[in-house]
């Protein structure tokens, strides 16, 4: 009994490493072909990870390009062409009157293509003009052709179109893709027919972590063709800037309409300086008449002091006349 036991467990252990065994091999299979994105394969397996039955004489060896194949005359036909995948991006700047009409236009013209707008913005700037600047997505085929419509919408400021030739990358992700598709095939495969626990277990972690890479890849794939697919136009529409007054002066000098706009900007800074001396001294005043009308209707209404009469001083006396003397005025001679 213990016998058996030793030997299921030995079996047990040899299953597992061979499991790992596989699943290593696969995984190395899909890094390498998912680096070089065109590299040959190895060996082909079936679907338990077995090798396939060797090559007969004569068939083509693993890693060999395949010859072109031939056509009803017995002639190789030429190699189907690649076709290209291409990122294009372009940016103008109009200047016009009528910056709501042109952006109706650019609109249209976006739709009637196949596209739509993306994002939308408008702004004024310092100098008081409003821009407003509009992000299209048009199909590839019709780029150029919304690109020249867009041009004759007002004064073309800047234009800017620039192409991103992606097909070497759209290639290596598109094989990565069905590499790994066909690696996540393999492991559901053996999770089939897998039946202890430990290797079921571990099949799971690695269908996990295979599936995580797939949806990453084709994440890449999709953004990849959206952008090969539809262009990127960003046009920017803005008014014209207001005429500046002629100078006068041929030498650049102060024209007499700056003279009269300085002497009027001196003016009124003037006036309102004494203006804010003016509202700083009012409170000032505004108390010093108070205090004085204040004063003045203290003293109207305070009563009035009676008057003081004037001391009354008696005459002095006059002293009575001598018997020898003259009386006043009289001539002595007499």
């Amino acid at each position: 009994m213990r016998r058996f036991h030793a030997r299921h467990r030995s079996a047990a252990a040899l299953a597992g490493l061979s499991l790992a065994a596989a699943l290593a091999l696969t995984g190395c299979g899909a890094g390498g072909q998912a680096s070089s994105g065109s590299a040959a394969a190895g060996p082909r397996q079936d679907a338990a990870g077995a090798p396939a039955e060797a090559a007969k004489p004569g068939a083509a060896k693993p890693g060999a390009a395949a010859p072109p194949a031939a056509d009803g005359k017995g002639s190789p036909q030429a190699p189907a062409a690649v076709r290209p995948h291409v990122i294009r991006t372009g940016s103008l700047a109009v200047e016009t009157a009528d910056p709501q009409k042109t952006l109706a236009a650019a609109r249209t013209a976006a739709e009637g293509a196949g596209g739509y707008v993306g994002d939308e913005s408008t702004e004024r700037g310092s100098d008081g003009r409003m821009t407003s600047t509009l992000t299209l997505r048009v199909p590839g085929e019709r780029f150029d052709a919304v690109i020249a419509a867009l041009e004759g919408g007002g004064k073309l400021l800047r234009r800017k179109v620039a192409a991103q030739d992606v097909t070497e990358k759209v290639a290596d992700v598109d094989s990565r893709v069905k590499s790994q598709q066909a690696s996540v095939a393999r492991v559901r495969e053996m999770m089939e027919k897998a039946s202890a626990l430990g290797d079921v277990v571990m099949l799971e972690g690695e269908l996990s972590r295979r599936q995580s890479d797939l949806e990453s890849l084709l994440a890449q794939q999709n953004a990849l063709k959206d952008q090969t697919a539809m262009g990127t136009v960003t046009l920017s529409v803005s008014e014209p800037a207001a005429p500046r007054a002629a100078r006068d002066d041929e030498d650049g000098g102060p024209s007499l309409g700056d003279a009269l706009g300085a002497g009027w900007s001196v003016f009124t800074t003037l006036v309102r300086y004494l203006a804010l001396a003016v509202a700083v001294a009012l409170p000032f005043a505004l108390a010093a008449a108070l205090a004085v009308l204040g004063f003045r209707g203290y003293r109207r209404l305070r009563p009035a002091r009676p008057k003081a009469r004037p001391a009354v001083v008696p005459a002095p006396r006059e002293a009575p006349a001598a018997a020898g003397s003259a009386p006043a005025g009289a001539d002595p001679a007499r």
